[in-house]
């Protein structure tokens, strides 16, 4: 025995002895092959431009030669392009991977949390009021502590992030849309700014964030040991004296100070966090030191200015150097960021019945007599809503006014009044039933209460077909404008589910891609607004923000007819929607085919989704807040659950639109917007509520 062991030990000894050296090899390999793609696209880049300086000028201007003309244009605007998206996609590399370490979430990133939408409403707010904002950091800090906070600081899953993440975002853009629309003239060019442009006039910015980059980098560098035990868990890393608390705070103060330099250069450049870590991290089969953060750090750095600088590379390739100046990189980049969300939503593994454990808890049962009086109670509340409607606005009228209007007895005046007036009250009644159906729908489908139609895609998909009909056609009758923004929602759908099917369909994959199909549709309008007509974008934005201004009968029909059509399929579905919100066993053993189920639900609520987005716009939370209230009250049931579901939905929009067009009269707060003010803090409540009981479904 002491012979096979004196063997063995000389044998076996110095096998680990190569691998440090070997690691260190491959490591410097994988760093030579990053930092030579990235001196090979910035070359690309420098000769691409609105000037005719090419190639052949760059070389003789390296070479020594004389060219004046050369110089001035590298120097006063090709330079400050490229040293704008190096700096901005290092700073957003690196903080993105620093998030997601802190959230131990693989799709935590600048965006996801928010941080970048609440720089950009800081930015609008700073304009609008004709303020001076030194920092940006506080507008991307606040919503990037609510969200880690909401999603039990990302551990919870990435559902669950996505969730709290978009929500906030959401209601953080209605916000800074809001302030577009009612100061037009002082927010001028700050749309297309908001969506990550790097036209920059000289050096100056640079030079100003400059230190503040160096700074944080080096600090979230210095901080890496700490995040390789942090994540080992909260534990663990307690018990190796590691105090959590403080390494988690100081890190996402130095990431969101990295996005506030970004955003201060260049604006709200999406998913490049996202995007960067992604990358670095497909290189760690190759290097598995990479896994240290004192290295994936400096990676995930290179690989968002890489990411950032190809993306403007393959904006200006494509459309012209002329594109770089009008269209926003940001654009590009949000759509890259949506296919790799997309990609990573491929990944994730089936939650199962976790999914709905991290959602909420179980609904109430209810008495038959206590849903019949919360029935009438809502529908005597809802028939308010629309009297109030009728009555309130710029001019108020008198409800025997109404009556004579119905009997054709008022004046000219009123006439005009009332006759504008009655649409814009049935739209949004309507409206608002067609979303809450839709939303309840989805809801058991998914099996998550924080789930709303928009994650079908079917908002973004219309608004892309309503928005180039607005843009490229202006003359477009109202049954083409119903006819394109259904088409695009039911394609938006189908490329949701088809994406989403992986030998079934889970939940969470589904909500996942969803809200990556969502952001490149929103890449998209971004895009047909900005190439349109950069300067008008009020005409795209109130319809994105949901307005039943101008409504007439005619658009108001196609979701009258939907309503009386998919309701009653829906209803007659109750029972297999009762079974599908349960899992996926109980219904195959009661006979429910479950994937033939799962596609007409989803289908019906896509229908109903789309009508509703064609006749008033993109509102958002109804599909939310509607279902989750009724299920409060009356149990999730949904024989119960989908009337009352719909009397909430439809009062809701109702009384946000009155809202809308009364509280500053005679401008109007779209109705969109007020149902975002009002369904965010009922949803962080509700993630607030629910963030204990969340389980890690990562």
């Amino acid at each position: 025995m002491s012979q096979v062991l004196s063997v063995q030990g000389p044998a076996v000894a110095p096998a680990p002895a190569p691998a440090p050296r070997a690691r260190g090899t491959r490591l410097v390999a994988v760093f030579a092959v990053a930092v030579a793609k990235v001196a090979l696209i910035v070359a690309v880049h420098l000769t691409q431009g609105t000037s005719s300086v090419g190639v052949g000028d760059l070389a003789r201007l390296l070479t020594g030669g004389e060219s004046d003309e050369t110089a001035r244009v590298l120097l006063a605007s090709r330079l400050p392009r490229l040293l704008a998206a190096l700096a901005a996609g290092l700073c957003l590399g690196v903080a993105g991977a620093a998030l997601q370490s802190i959230a131990r979430n693989p799709l935590a990133s600048p965006d996801t949390l928010a941080v970048t939408s609440g720089a950009h409403l800081a930015v609008t707010a700073a304009a609008a009021f004709g303020l001076t904002l030194p920092v940006l950091t506080a507008g991307g800090l606040a919503p990037a502590g609510l969200v880690l906070a909401l999603s039990a600081g990302g551990r919870s899953g990435p559902t669950r992030l996505i969730l709290a993440g978009s929500a906030t975002t959401l209601a953080l853009s209605s916000l800074t849309t809001l302030l577009f629309l009612l100061f037009e003239q002082e927010t001028v060019g700050l749309y297309a700014w908001g969506n990550g442009s790097l036209n920059l006039a000289d050096l100056g910015a640079i030079k100003l964030v400059g230190p503040v980059i160096a700074a944080a980098l080096a600090g979230v560098v210095l901080l890496g040991r700490r995040l390789d035990i942090l994540r080992l868990g909260d534990d663990s890393a307690a018990t190796l004296g590691l105090d959590v608390r403080r390494v988690r705070v100081v890190a996402v103060l130095l990431a969101v100070g990295l996005c506030a330099a970004a955003v201060t250069l260049v604006g709200p450049i999406g998913f490049v966090g996202l995007c960067a870590p992604a990358v670095a991290r497909l290189a760690t089969p190759l290097a598995p030191g990479l896994r240290r953060h004192r290295v994936l750090l400096p990676l995930a750095g290179l690989a968002g200015l890489l990411v950032l600088v190809a993306a403007d590379v393959l904006l200006r390739a494509a459309l012209g150097g002329q594109a770089g100046v009008d269209i926003p990189t940001g654009v590009v980049t949000t759509l890259v960021g949506g296919a790799v969300l997309i990609w990573l939503a491929r990944r994730h593994r089936d939650s199962g019945r976790a999914a709905r454990a991290a959602g909420t808890r179980p609904a109430r049962l209810r008495s038959g007599r206590f849903a019949v009086a919360v029935v009438v109670g809502c529908a005597v509340a809802t028939v308010a809503a629309g009297v109030l409607g009728m009555l309130a606005g710029d001019t108020w009228v008198l409800l025997g006014d109404v009556v004579n209007w119905l009997r054709d007895q008022t004046g000219p005046a009123y006439t005009f009044v009332l006759d504008a007036r009655w649409p814009r009250v049935v739209a949004a009644l309507l409206a608002g039933a067609a979303l809450a159906i839709a939303g309840a729908t989805v809801q058991a489908v998914c099996r998550n209460p924080l789930a709303e139609p928009s994650i079908l895609g079917v908002t973004g998909g219309a608004g892309v077909g309503a928005v180039a009909l607005i843009s490229l056609v202006p003359t477009a009758g109202i049954w083409a404008m119903t006819g394109v923004a259904g088409a695009g929602a039911l394609a938006a759908f189908a490329l949701v589910y088809g994406l989403a099917w992986r030998r079934g369909l889970d939940a969470d994959r589904l909500i996942l891609i969803g809200v990556g199909v969502s952001s490149a549709c929103a890449a998209v309008i971004t895009f047909i607004i900005i190439a349109t007509d950069p300067w008008n974008t009020g005409k795209a934005l109130t319809w994105l923000s949901g307005s039943t201004y101008g409504r007439t009968a005619e658009q108001v029909a196609p979701v009258a007819v939907a309503l009386l059509v998919l309701t009653p399929l829906v209803a007659v579905a109750r029972r297999d929607l009762d079974l599908l919100q349960l899992d996926d066993d109980t219904p195959r053993l009661l006979g429910v085919r479950v994937e033939r189920s799962r596609l007409l639900a989803l289908g019906a609520a896509a229908l109903l989704a789309s009508t509703a987005v064609s006749a008033v716009g993109v509102i958002g939370f109804v599909g939310l807040v509607a279902p989750h209230a009724a299920r409060a009250l009356v149990g999730g049931s949904h024989a119960r659950l989908l009337p009352v579901a719909a009397l909430l939905g439809a009062l809701l929009v109702s009384l946000s639109d009155t809202l809308g067009r009364t509280v500053i009269a005679p401008a109007q707060i779209p109705a969109g917007l007020v149902t975002a003010m009002v369904g965010t803090p009922y949803f962080i409540w509700l993630l607030w509520r629910s963030r204990l009981n969340a389980v890690d479904i990562s």
